[in-house]
């Protein structure tokens, strides 16, 4: 009896610790679909909240910070019109850290031209009270048959 208890509690953990999981790995996909929107729309505002003080932001023309990444989106130094999204993964470390991988077309006005690349692009994101913050997003070119590994 007490056999069949311990294993009834054990299933109930490993139930909720998956839907747990599972409920962060969702929450984590739409924020980043809603970053992109808010890239392509240059909503700076939302951007500036999402992005965490001490982000990070690797392109393939340089890395630089929160302040410089917004002031590019806002003027459209860089304008991220559209970024197709072709899969993504996220893998979670408890419950207030994620990391997720798009693979993406990126349409972008760079420079004065519409310029389409492959990439995967990697998102750090760390949960601060009851808000994630994006840590790091890296571009990392690609061919269009890379696969992301689930």
């Amino acid at each position: 009896m007490k056999n069949l208890v311990f294993g009834i509690f054990l299933t109930l953990i490993s139930v909720s610790s998956f839907a747990q999981g599972t409920g962060i790995e969702a929450e984590i996909k739409e924020l980043s679909k809603q970053k992109w929107q808010w890239m392509a729309d240059k909503n700076v505002d939302k951007l500036a909240t999402l992005f965490h003080d001490k982000s990070k932001f690797v392109h393939m023309s340089g890395s630089w910070k929160k302040d410089r990444e917004l002031e590019i989106i806002e003027t459209g130094s860089i304008w991220y019109k559209n970024a197709e999204v072709h899969d993504v993964a996220v893998e979670t470390f408890g419950d207030d850290t994620a990391v997720l991988w798009n693979r993406i077309t990126l349409t972008a006005h760079v420079r004065g031209n519409d310029v389409q690349n492959e990439f995967t692009v990697t998102e750090f994101y760390k949960k601060e009270a009851d808000d994630w913050k994006l840590l790091d997003l890296t571009f990392s070119s690609v061919r269009d048959t890379h696969e992301i590994e689930h």
